[in-house]
């Protein structure tokens, strides 16, 4: 059955029934935890204080894939470190783990330290309308911003199940993502950018996770939200169980003729990952804090493809930046570099939450059929289960 919704400004056509889909929830209402640490009171990147999230979703037609037509399965998911972040930035750095992918904006908060845009999120083909549609929002929405001109936009590639050369996302979706931005519970699996994407051969997306660090190492919290869509299912790991050689069934169905029929649809894919924290970093301690993305991924089994995009940006919330002040310098606070007991519980957050963001984009994302009737299917709880169990999980 195909119910379209109302139109505002994004169309979102839901393409099969929700009755059709066993409800889907996240690790921890499995039973799978990870880690040691506590996660925060969402379990969210948004238990950071400030930070908003927000997504635009299209799902849209089926059948042979028409280029520039559909169907679509695609959007944009907006991360904002504070609501008036485009005139109070916070510290930031960015890492890469495998460059097979883009993320603009990374060499000016490279040198400046800072990030004073929305990080954008969405698909390989849209990278380009989201930069300039970010651009007309500063435009629109803030004249008097200085500079405008250099957004965060990431990708990841979502050919398989997409239009990814019908470049879909355009201004109303990314205007509706930072104007949905909010706290409190993160939407996850098929949605935003997240809505066509693939993870170990399962049906990927959006994922969220939260770990606080002890009172005794600042009781800082630090939040991770990825776009997961990358991986073989042969090294899926989870909780240290070898899922991905246990479930060798349900692997995606996919067309292999015509326009883009299954064009890397057996890559490693990307992962775009936002790590964020109250904690008052400095943005090389930042760096630091993103390159810790990579050990929670590999606990996941990844090994980081050679066209893997797997690329990473973290930030802090404790210092602002005014964009304009009238004084030459700002006094900013920053964690000791000698400070371990705050620095280690800080790197084992990232990885944990990291860890658990993956997870909670598999189990969050349900089945989905899209260009050329090329199906993904979700991770199947009841065989999933059954795998844990044979390993004492």
């Amino acid at each position: 059955m195909t119910r379209l919704l109302p139109l505002s400004l994004v169309v979102i056509t839901i393409v099969a029934s929700p009755a059709a889909q066993t409800p889907r929830v996240r690790a921890r209402d499995l039973g799978i935890v990870v880690g040691t640490l506590p996660a925060g009171p969402l379990d969210a990147i948004t238990d950071v204080t400030g930070v908003l999230v927000g997504h635009a979703t299209i799902v849209r037609g089926d059948g042979e894939l028409k280029i520039g037509e559909g169907p679509v399965r695609t959007g944009v998911t907006a991360v904002l470190p504070r609501k008036d972040v485009w005139f109070n930035g916070v510290y930031a750095a960015t890492h890469t783990l495998n460059g097979d992918g883009e993320m603009t904006g990374t060499h000016w908060i490279r040198d400046r330290e800072t990030l004073m845009h929305p990080v954008l999120i969405t698909n390989t083909g849209s990278v380009g309308d989201v930069h300039a549609a970010e651009i007309a929002y500063m435009n629109e929405r803030h004249p008097t911003r200085d500079w405008a001109f250099l957004p965060v936009v990431a990708e990841t590639w979502d050919g398989t199940l997409n239009d990814v050369r019908g470049q879909h996302v355009k201004k109303p979706q990314v205007f509706a993502a930072i104007d949905d931005a909010k706290g409190g519970a993160v939407e996850e699996g098929n949605v935003g950018g997240g809505t066509g994407m693939i993870c170990y051969g399962f049906k990927g997306g959006i994922g969220t996770a939260s770990r606080k660090v002890p009172d005794t190492a600042g009781g800082y919290t630090v939040g991770v939200l990825v776009q997961a869509n990358f991986g073989r299912r042969p090294e899926l790991t989870i909780a240290g169980v070898p899922v991905g050689r246990e479930l060798t069934a349900l692997t995606p169905e996919i067309r292999r003729e015509g326009p883009d029929a299954g064009i890397n649809a057996d890559h490693e894919g990307s992962v775009i990952v936002v790590v964020a924290t109250d904690a008052p970093l400095s943005s090389r301690q930042l760096n630091r804090l993103a390159a810790r993305v990579a050990l929670g991924l590999a606990r996941t089994g990844s090994t980081s493809g050679n066209t893997s995009g797997d690329i990473f940006i973290a930030f802090s919330t404790a210092n602002a930046i005014p964009e304009s002040s009238s004084s030459p310098t700002l006094t900013a606070t920053f964690v000791s570099p000698e400070a371990t007991a705050v620095l280690n519980p800080l790197f084992q957050a990232v990885v944990e939450a990291t860890e658990e963001a993956v997870l909670n984009a598999l189990m969050k994302a349900e089945t989905m059929t899209g260009i050329n009737g090329n199906r993904v299917h979700a991770i199947p709880y009841d065989r999933l289960k059954a795998v844990m169990a044979k390993y004492g999980r």
